[in-house]
């Protein structure tokens, strides 16, 4: 399975694309960031942003798209920008009529390093082993973005069928 990872960000979003199946070592296919001027315009940084997610996803063909999913911070202008950048990563997987996954940053640790209270430079040195990378990837964007990809594929099988068996169970009760 093919997965492009993304770790929203207005001004810095990171993508990560890794090949694997559940209980094997993933394969490493590209990582960037997109960068975005905060002087610019928000349509415009959007616009960017979204171009360039779409050129990803017809570039590298993958199956699915995992994004982190935002959670509440004390600034409420970075959770405005990083949901919005999420709000494009979902869109552009959709346009594509690809699944789309989002994960907690918890999940990601947990799935990526054993915790879910990892430190970031923890996953980092995780994603560079799991990858057998010769270098960890930076900056730390599209290390997260690797590892929404890692975490997906080992765990969004699973997730996968534990929601279709919940969809049929409830089906059934009607």
């Amino acid at each position: 399975m093919r997965v492009l990872g993304v770790d929203p960000g207005l001004t810095r979003c990171g993508v990560g694309v890794v090949e694997g199946v559940p209980g094997r070592p993933c394969t490493l296919v590209a990582y960037y960031v997109v960068y975005t001027d905060p002087a610019d315009d928000l349509s415009l940084r959007l616009l960017h942003l979204d171009r360039t997610l779409t050129d990803l996803v017809a570039e590298h063909k993958p199956q699915s798209v995992a994004v982190e999913r935002v959670f509440s911070q004390h600034n409420v202008r970075t959770v405005m920008g990083t949901a919005q950048a999420s709000a494009v990563a979902v869109l552009a997987g959709a346009r594509a009529g690809l699944p789309v996954s989002t994960y907690t940053p918890s999940e990601v640790k947990a799935a990526v390093t054993g915790s879910g209270q990892a430190e970031k430079a923890q996953v980092t040195s995780m994603v560079t082993r799991l990858l057998r990378l010769d270098a960890p990837p930076r900056p730390a964007d599209a290390a997260d973005a690797l590892a929404l990809a890692i975490c997906h594929i080992w765990r969004g099988g699973t997730k996968a069928k534990i929601e279709a068996a919940a969809a049929v169970r409830r089906a059934g009760r009607r």
